[in-house]
């Protein structure tokens, strides 16, 4: 009986390097494009500069473009909302960097404080508010890249809201 191990009898594995896959340079799964959302969170230097706040309007800013993906910074201040809305063909990962969002779904209200993030495929109709009194910003990946938004019916009202902490 053998009592190498696979790894004796392969050989090192660092000297097999060119047997392994290289690094993606740019993300291609939901968990990949929510990592990248969690790295660039967590690089305040990066997105907090450009952050600007608006009273009229949402406020946002396309930080990055990738192949077949766009990330976004939007800031709210209280009582700025989304209205209710789908993102066409496009899914995508919203994470919460300052302040705090609500999203409504037609199964309830859901409290995104900082860090919280919402995955959603094509076809997810939420509407998100800031509800507090103090401002928010947000980061918004889609995959592919946002080419329509469109709005719904007051449908993202349930029949009794409750919240839930992220």
């Amino acid at each position: 009986m053998n009592s190498d191990s696979d790894l004796q009898i392969a050989g090192d594995l660092l000297e097999v390097l060119h047997l392994l896959r290289p690094p993606r340079e740019h993300p291609a799964t939901v968990a990949e494009f929510a990592g990248l959302a969690r790295t660039l969170a967590a690089d305040r230097a990066q997105w907090a500069p450009l952050v600007r706040y608006d009273t009229t309007t949402r406020w946002y800013h396309r930080l990055r473009t990738g192949p077949g993906y766009e990330v976004w910074l939007l800031s709210w201040v209280p009582g700025q909302g989304s209205g209710p809305h789908d993102h066409g063909r496009s899914s995508g990962v919203l994470t919460v960097l300052e302040g705090e969002l609500t999203e409504r779904t037609k199964s309830g209200a859901r409290t995104l404080a900082p860090g919280a993030q919402r995955v959603f495929a094509p076809g997810y109709v939420h509407d998100v508010v800031n509800d507090t009194i103090g401002p928010a910003v947000s980061l918004h990946i889609y995959f592919p890249g946002l080419t329509e938004m469109p709005m719904h019916a007051a449908s993202c009202a349930p029949q009794a809201e409750k919240a839930v902490h992220a």
